[in-house]
This record gives C-alpha cells, structure tokens and sequence, in this order.
C-alpha cells in the first residue's frame, strides 16, 4: 500500500485523544473502548476486513458486547500495524454511496501484529480468551492448490515451515502451532472462521490444515479434524484499495488525518454457518444470516459476483477500462456481463432460501454501476491462477456436463490469457500480479506467439486446469478462436464480434 503512514501537516492525527474534536458528521465508536477486550485474532487485517467483519463486530461492540474485541495479524507485512499503532487502531469507515460518503470512526481493533511479532500472535492465539480466529488472506494465502483445493506441499512456505524448528510463516503453519500449543495447555480449541472467497471455505481450509498438522504430527493432524470447528461463510461488500486521494478527501472534508481510512459501499452481506463450541459475538442481531448450509449462498455470490467481477477485470484491463464502473458504463461490456449471467453463471448456482437469482444478478448490476465504488479492475485482475477456477472453471464444467458450451467463459478465459502479456491494446504496461507470474510469463514467452501451443501449455498446468475441463476440446477450440480474435483486432472488436454470434 502506497504512502501507508500520513505525512506531517496542521491537521490532528486521528486516535483516542482526538475522538472529542471529530466534527459531528463522523460517528464515532458508541462504548468504552478502553472495557473491551479482545476475543477474536484476525489474520490479514486488510481493507476487506475492516470494512466488513470489524464492522459486524463494532455493531455487536456497541450493543453492549465487552469481551469481543479484534486483534489483527498480518504475517507479510508490517504496513497496518505502521498505519494504525499511533492512531489506537481507529479508523475511517467511508460508506461511498453516489450522493456522497457517510463516515464513520470504528473501534473494534484492539491491536495489529506484524510479520516479526509472530510469537506474540502465537501466544494471542494461544490465549483461552481467545475464542475465535477469522481470516481474510486471499486465496493465495492458503497455500493450496487451486486446482484441487488440497494443501500445495510443494509450495516453498508449507517446506520450510515443515523443515526446521523456526516459528511457521505460512497460515497453515500459523493455525497448526496456535491449535497445538492450546492443545498442550489443555486449553479449549478455537473456531477457525474463514472469510476468504473460497467454495466451501471451512471445510476446505480444514482440510488444508489438517493435512499440515499431520505431515508436522499425525496425532495432532487428527486432533486438527476431530476437534476443531471450521464453519463455512459467505462474505460479501465491495471494497476497493484505499488510495492517497482518499486520505486526503478524509482530512480536507473532517478535518483530520487517517493514515489508512477504508472505503466500502454501502451494501453488506454475511451468511455464517453457525457452529461456534466456543462461543460467538452475536453477528445475527446486527444483520449477519446465520444458518445450516452456506452452500448456495457462497455459490451465488462466487460465482455471480466475483465471476462477473473477474470477467470485467480481464477485459476491461485489456481495454484500458479503469474501474468496474467504467466497464459497466461500456455497452458491449455491460451486454457480455448479463449474457455471462444469464447462459454460463446462473444456471449453476442452486436453490438459494429467499433468493431470486436473476434479481440479485439485477442488484449486482447497480451496485456494479456506482460511480462513486472506483474499484480498479487491476486489482480485481491480482492472482487469476487462483480465482479461475472456482470462479468461473468450476461453473464452465457444470456447463459442459449439461451440453452446454459455457461461451463466455470460453472467452473470459482468453481474455486472461491476453491479460498476461502485461500491456492493454493501447500498449500501455501493468505488471502481472499472481502467485503463478513466474512460471505463467515463462510459459507465454516460450509460446513465442502461437496461439494454439501457449493455449496448450497453460491448459496443461494442473493447478489452475483440472483434468476434465483441460481435456475438453471443444472449450478449448472456443478459448483459442476467441483469443486469435482478441489478439488480432483487439479487445473491443473482438468482444463486439463475440456479442454478434
């Protein structure tokens, strides 16, 4: 995150000391902060975070709630722990609706742990009050295989955690010590709350652990799947990357300085399935679904809105469109994205208990369109070769199943595959940001242009496509036509031709 830390000026620093002069139009937290305290970690505490599962809790916080305070860790780097230690750990929320922002000041954060402070998250990992640890690490951060969901034990992280006896590095690594040292104390296990895009969240990352502890311990592996609760969740509110002009519209409109204020829209969603032995704030008093099956909840929005989402990131990098609303704005783009819904997307996704499925496709479409949500499309395009899969290859295969030919799938995975070339049809450059770069930019480069044999190539890297979608031909064909296309007239044409089929 660019200038994480605010620069010198007139204006007070945001902090506990200088809630009093927030001017009136900012709330501020409702409670004693200094009577809380913290029962939940939370690792990677980025803007997702805190404008969603710090806000649920704030809202829980300030119906009287003392014992449910936030103490973020952030294994990679020290950045909000630099932004937020002066400021107490407050922070602007900026609620962006088109007629303006609503702001807010949120206090649930008691604390931010850096990536060398990893034994004291241990140690508050380790503690019986804490009941709960959640997670938003990106679906990089799990080191898993994409492709398959298992734990990747090949990747360089999960190796060297298992090889020495230096503190893990790896969130496997991280959850597997915490749950052994409670363990070993004879301390109540935690709840694992995973917050992250994946298709079964929970159960997937339990596996993942599970299989961690066990390379480290069989016993303790077994202890991992036995014994400790790994509830599934569907998360959901758009939030861009906080950018400089943010901080300063926060001190040009309040008349203070937030190093790292988090802007979201105002919608939010969160369905939990409620399995806490431990014990949980109660999220269902202040608008969270809980409930039995998180399933075709997670599988609406995974693939309706994040799939749509990737499908405007890919293409509309490509076609020098800045934002999700810039792409919506385009009319071929916006006709691609309801033809994505309507033929490839909706189809797939079951029956969803007080849900409309193609009136929520209409509600994504506004809340796509909200001029004043600039959710850059570089950014949503970060680590395709670990959202394609349960995004958008996981639904083309259901397609196919059912003789379908998943066509705008097909395209949206040639648009990636021109994505990774690293500049737009304009010649103008961004870096590839994936776990996979090297190896994806070393495939593209050996192609050294053939359409066909850098579609091969890339087809056949399993960790990004299974066996069964790789060996369809006939997705394939349609991904080569459509990337020949791309590349030969370029994005926009191509994708006019595409909508004339």
């Amino acid at each position: 995150m660019a200038d994480a830390v605010c620069r010198p000026g007139t204006a007070p620093r945001l902090a506990q000391a200088t809630l009093g002069a927030v001017p009136a139009a900012v709330a501020p937290p409702s409670y004693d902060r200094a009577a809380i305290s913290p029962g939940i970690v939370h690792i990677g505490p980025g803007a997702f975070c805190r404008a969603h599962l710090a806000v649920y809790t704030e809202d829980v916080l300030a119906r009287g709630a003392r014992d449910w305070g936030i103490v973020g860790v952030d294994p990679l780097s020290p950045a909000v722990r630099e932004a937020l230690q002066p400021q107490d750990h407050l922070y602007t929320l900026l609620v962006r609706e088109p007629e303006g922002d609503r702001p807010r000041v949120v206090g649930s954060l008691c604390g931010v742990l850096g990536p060398d402070e990893r034994e004291a998250a241990l140690q508050r990992m380790a503690d019986p009050r804490t009941r709960i640890v959640t997670l938003t690490v990106t679906e990089k951060g799990y080191c898993q295989d994409a492709a398959t969901g298992a734990l990747d034990e090949a990747h360089p992280a999960i190796r060297a955690d298992l090889a020495g006896d230096a503190l893990p590095r790896s969130v496997p690594g991280l959850l597997a010590e915490a749950i052994r040292r409670r363990r070993a104390a004879q301390v109540a296990p935690f709840t694992v709350l995973v917050c992250d895009n994946l298709s079964q969240n929970g159960a997937k990352v339990r596996r993942i652990v599970s299989r961690f502890a066990t390379l480290r311990d069989p016993d303790l592996g077994k202890f991992v799947a036995d014994s400790i609760a790994f509830p599934c969740t569907m998360v959901d509110r758009i939030t861009p990357a906080t950018k400089d002009e943010d901080r300063a519209q926060v001190t040009a409109a309040y008349g203070y300085v937030d190093a790292w204020p988090v802007v979201t829209e105002p919608f939010r969603q969160w369905v939990i399935e409620d399995n806490f032995p431990g014990g949980r704030p109660a999220w269902d008093e202040v608008g969270a679904i809980m409930a039995r099956d998180v399933h075709p909840f997670e599988v609406m929005k995974l693939r309706c809105l994040n799939g749509a989402h990737s499908a405007l990131a890919y293409i509309g990098v490509v076609a020098g469109l800045e934002t999700v609303a810039d792409g919506m704005d385009d009319a071929d783009l916006s006709a691609f994205v309801r033809r994505l819904w309507r033929d490839d997307l909706v189809p797939t996704v079951p029956p969803v208990p007080g849900t409309d499925i193609v009136s929520y496709t209409g509600e994504l479409e506004q809340r796509f369109r909200n001029p004043a949500i600039r959710h850059r499309t570089i950014q949503i395009a970060m680590d395709g070769s670990q959202k394609l899969p349960p995004r958008l290859l996981d639904p083309a295969l259901e397609r196919l199943r059912a003789g379908a030919d998943a066509s705008c799938i097909a395209f949206v995975v040639a648009a990636w595959i021109r994505f990774l070339a690293g500049c737009n049809d304009a010649v103008e450059g961004y870096a590839v940001s994936d776990p996979m770069a090297d190896r994806l930019l070393q495939v593209r480069e050996a192609c050294n242009g053939d359409t066909v044999a850098l579609v091969d190539a890339l087809f056949a890297i399993p960790e990004i496509f299974g066996p069964d979608i790789a060996a369809h031909a006939g997705f394939k064909a349609a991904v080569v036509a459509n990337l020949r296309a791309i590349r030969a007239d370029g994005m926009r044409r191509a994708l006019a031709g595409f909508l004339r089929r």
